[in-house]
């Protein structure tokens, strides 16, 4: 294709997530073409995460210091743990302003094809937090694959010898402004399923 460092770029940029040969390709040419100041930020940018970025100690979650601002913060309920794959499962969370309790991040879902297996992830973490809090709910938040819902199963497994806890899961089904004659037969199974009363 190009040669040299263009290619190792290109190379480099294909191997992040989402990113394909073609955006990989166009990133490249616009990281040639842009001011080196501009480039000197991402390089910027790009150490401070590999740096100065820890995971919370209680939690997981991405933060500066080492208990991020959501455990720091005395307004949310500690009794309600929402766990969830990943960081960026947080944020997806809290974008809707529904949840306002704390947050436990696995760093994974199971996937013994992988070699994921319970010890991969911060399950031990999340028991012994359970067992030392005032925690009344735990919320599965897990994405609704495979691997999600193996993980999820096994955590109703560890969780249900907990006295007075209560463990949901996230409902599922129908997105809104979907249309029915569009929607698959799990999808729509699992919408009929957890039907609520109006």
């Amino acid at each position: 294709m190009y040669e040299g460092p263009v290619q190792d770029l290109i190379d480099e940029l294909g191997r992040l997530p989402g990113v394909g040969p073609k955006s990989a390709q166009r990133i490249a040419f616009h990281l040639l073409a842009a001011e080196p100041a501009d480039v000197g930020r991402l390089q910027d940018a790009l150490q401070k995460v590999k740096e100065g970025v820890v995971f919370c100690e209680v939690c997981g979650n991405v933060s500066e210091e080492t208990t991020c601002r959501i455990c720091k913060d005395p307004r949310r309920d500690i009794t309600s743990v929402c766990v969830v794959e990943e960081p960026k499962d947080v944020l997806a969370i809290e974008r809707t302003r529904e949840f306002k309790g704390r947050y436990h991040v696995l760093g994974g879902a199971l996937d013994p094809l992988s070699g994921i297996g319970p010890e991969q992830l911060r399950i031990r973490q999340l028991l012994s937090r359970i067992g030392s809090q005032d925690v009344t709910e735990v919320i599965l938040a897990m994405d609704p694959n495979t691997e999600g819902e193996a993980t999820a199963t096994y955590l109703v497994r560890m969780l249900r010898d907990f006295p007075g806890l209560t463990v949901t899961r996230l409902a599922s089904g129908l997105p809104m402004g979907g249309d029915l004659e569009f929607a698959d037969e799990l999808t729509l199974g699992r919408a009929l399923s957890g039907r609520r009363t109006v």
